[in-house]
């Protein structure tokens, strides 16, 4: 039994097994990648006698994977997406310096894009990249220098800066609130109001979304068996957010979020900071080792605890101590 080898594959069979399995076509994928048919027929040859590996299954008209080919398939496919995207980017800025930053789509969309405009105006050589994505990537491990997250202080590495903590309040339309007032709607002055209105509810179901949910707020507020007119069921706080300001629905909001759009007077608390709750989930900010090397990330990441100290104060929040451990 030969032993096993150990030096690593080359890209281009890669590239060409990827090209195949995804046509399931020998000419197709020759056609795609300006080959000539036995040319990639090589390069699978080739790849197969290094791995020791069938790949492909040939029928006289059709190509099928294997099951080492699956196997192998569910490794190059990110991997070459993330090469691809790195080309990309190191094609398109040409020099120019890039932060890389992921967090998740609601706090892109209320929170980060809405203040870019400003750090662009004072950094007009800088490119600020943005992955809005649900789920949670290993920051060490990616292309990424900046994360922005949310979770519980337990749940974050020991180097996390923390920007600010939760705070949940109702919200509705200022019209929806201005007819509760004047009598000219159902009343919103108490909780037990609510049974008359829409309420849009976060469609988490994980362990976390309970504190975000309006069955705990009723119950801080002593209508834990509240049942109101209808639930609306959206998976984005965003959307939540779009839902009172158009005036469908009361949102339960997070307000270091909404608090602008608060002072703006798209939306108005209905019980003041009587109903604001406090919440234990936390925002955070987690800069890559490889981001910490880089003078952009580092100007990146202190603007962002700049923003992050300007919305503490919105939310009535004090500065932590600078020698908090912030996991």
């Amino acid at each position: 039994m030969n032993p096993p080898r150990h030096r690593p594959l080359a890209v281009g069979p890669l590239r060409a097994f990827e090209a195949v399995a995804r046509r399931l076509s020998f000419s197709a994928a020759a056609e795609e990648l300006y080959l000539t048919q036995s040319a990639i027929s090589r390069q699978i040859r080739s790849l197969e006698e290094e791995l020791g590996a069938t790949l492909f299954l040939r029928g006289t008209r059709h190509v099928e994977l294997a099951p080492d080919g699956k196997l192998l398939l569910a490794a190059v496919e990110p991997m070459l997406d993330r090469l691809d995207g790195t080309v990309r980017q190191i094609r398109s800025t040409r020099g120019r310096r890039v932060v890389n930053v992921t967090t998740f789509a609601s706090f892109a969309s209320l929170w980060l894009i809405p203040r870019l405009e400003a750090f662009q105006r004072e950094h007009p050589d800088m490119d600020i990249r943005v992955s809005a994505l649900d789920q949670l990537v290993e920051i060490d491990d990616s292309e990424f220098d900046v994360a922005l997250r949310y979770a519980a202080p337990n749940r974050v590495a020991p180097s996390a800066q923390r920007m600010f903590g939760e705070m949940l309040t109702p919200v509705v339309n200022p019209w929806v609130a201005k007819q509760a007032q004047e009598g000219q709607g159902p009343p919103l002055s108490q909780a037990a109001d609510l049974r008359q209105y829409t309420l849009a509810e976060e469609d988490d179901q994980r362990p976390s979304g309970l504190f975000l949910s309006w069955r705990r707020w009723l119950a801080l507020h002593g209508a834990p068996d509240l049942q109101p007119r209808r639930w609306m069921y959206l998976n984005f706080t965003y959307q939540q957010i779009q839902a009172a300001v158009s005036g469908q629905a009361v949102a339960l909001a997070r307000l270091p979020l909404i608090y602008e759009a608060l002072e703006r007077g798209e939306l108005v608390e209905p019980f003041g900071a009587a109903g604001r709750t406090d919440c234990p989930t936390v925002y955070w900010l987690m800069m890559s080792a490889h981001g910490r090397q880089r003078p952009e990330v580092v100007e990146f990441a202190r603007w962002i605890g700049e923003q992050s100290a300007l919305t503490r104060r919105a939310i009535g929040e004090p500065d932590p101590p600078v020698d908090e451990h912030s996991g």
